[in-house]
């Protein structure tokens, strides 16, 4: 797909919209938006029996949402996932973390915008007091078994996506961590 034109339709500090208008393999031209948006980090944090959620007020989809803590710091000169991750761990939850271990990527919305979320899994954790933004002073947060995890999942009242994607990755680094490595022939 080729671009043959963009223009910038709304932007503000978090996100910026764009319409292009493309060209098709196929030689039809025909307009593609998308959002520029920076890459954010989500936290896995893990006590060795339990997980530490978020709850907060999700407003497009006009309901409360449980999920890992996570963010992105705005108007950011580069990122480094792991400085984002303990800023925002501290910031949301009070936790600190002695251990943060970068466990992959993902596209969040690869269809509609450009960023990645950065899972970083948590350990060694320490509480402490929150550093909540003001937008987030509603936030609620509390630890959940791995079978609370799991059922909150099937049972859709964990319903972002993001939050799933860095469990899938949790569970292959699990189980690649449990997996023997065979021995060099």
């Amino acid at each position: 797909m080729e671009r043959i034109s963009s223009r910038e339709i709304y932007s503000n500090r978090w996100i910026t919209l764009h319409e292009d208008v493309v060209r098709h393999d196929n030689g039809e031209q025909g307009i593609y938006s998308h959002i520029d948006k920076g890459d954010f980090a989500l936290i896995i944090p893990f006590d060795g029996a339990r997980f530490h959620l978020v709850e907060q007020f999700r407003y497009p989809l006009r309901q409360r949402c449980w999920e890992f803590p996570g963010g992105s710091i705005p108007d950011a000169q580069g990122f480094d996932p792991i400085e984002v991750a303990r800023q925002e761990l501290r910031e949301e939850t009070g936790l600190r973390a002695d251990n943060l271990e970068l466990l992959g990527k993902f596209a969040a919305a690869p269809a509609t915008a450009n960023h990645y979320g950065h899972v970083v899994l948590a350990t060694g954790l320490t509480e402490g007091e929150h550093e909540r933004e003001a937008t987030e002073q509603d936030m609620r947060a509390a630890w959940f078994t791995r079978d609370e995890l799991e059922s909150m999942i099937a049972e859709n009242v964990i319903v972002d996506s993001h939050c799933m994607a860095a469990y899938l990755l949790l569970l292959l680094h699990e189980r690649k961590s449990a997996t023997p490595t065979p021995p060099h022939a």
